[in-house]
């Protein structure tokens, strides 16, 4: 059994601002490195592997942080965990998005995040099979993996807070994944 811990980043200036980051780095606020610090100290005694993790800037902040406990875990980045891209939308308030008419084309779709999800969910296995691995992304796309996972809708999941980890377990190669319930967060 491959099992992960599938954690958002910290707390970023954009997430304050409510801006659609997407591909954007984002930048940790005080508050997201003292959430990443303290996620450290729950994963200290944690045995992990590898860690991965997105290749945008806050998922890297976050990780070299957490790391810091694991100094002999190798880190791996990965551009299967990326934020949804919203293409013309990155960077727009969130509250001046008109949710009335369709993205624009060059939005990342649902479906493409879910094919992207199975891939990181089928990589990881291959890659760490029978191993515990650190996984640090983003919201949206930590949702939509527990979404792939659980064989549900994005919005059956519930928003992952800012440094907050879930564990999840792959059972078998087949792509019979299950997801355990544990949850923690740092806020």
């Amino acid at each position: 059994m491959t099992t992960i811990y599938l954690t958002r980043h910290g707390e970023t200036e954009e997430n304050l601002a409510q801006i659609l980051q997407g591909h954007l780095p984002g930048t940790l606020t005080p508050n997201g490195i003292r959430q990443a610090d303290e996620l450290k100290a729950q994963l200290k005694d944690i045995r992990f592997d590898a860690i991965v993790c997105s290749d945008l800037q806050r998922a890297k902040d976050t990780t070299r942080i957490i790391a810091q406990a694991h100094d002999a875990t190798p880190v791996i980045e990965t551009t299967l965990l990326r934020e949804r891209d919203w293409g013309a939308l990155t960077g727009a308030s969130i509250p001046s998005i008109d949710r009335s008419k369709p993205f624009p084309e060059d939005t990342e779709t649902v479906e493409q995040m879910f094919e992207r999800a199975h891939r990181f969910l089928e990589w990881a296995d291959a890659e760490f099979h029978g191993q515990r691995v650190l996984a640090v992304a983003h919201g949206l796309m930590n949702r939509v993996i527990l979404a792939a996972l659980e064989g549900k809708t994005i919005q059956d999941i519930k928003p992952f807070l800012n440094a907050e980890y879930r564990i999840i377990n792959i059972q078998e190669r087949t792509g019979n994944y299950s997801s355990s319930l544990d949850t923690q967060a740092t806020n």
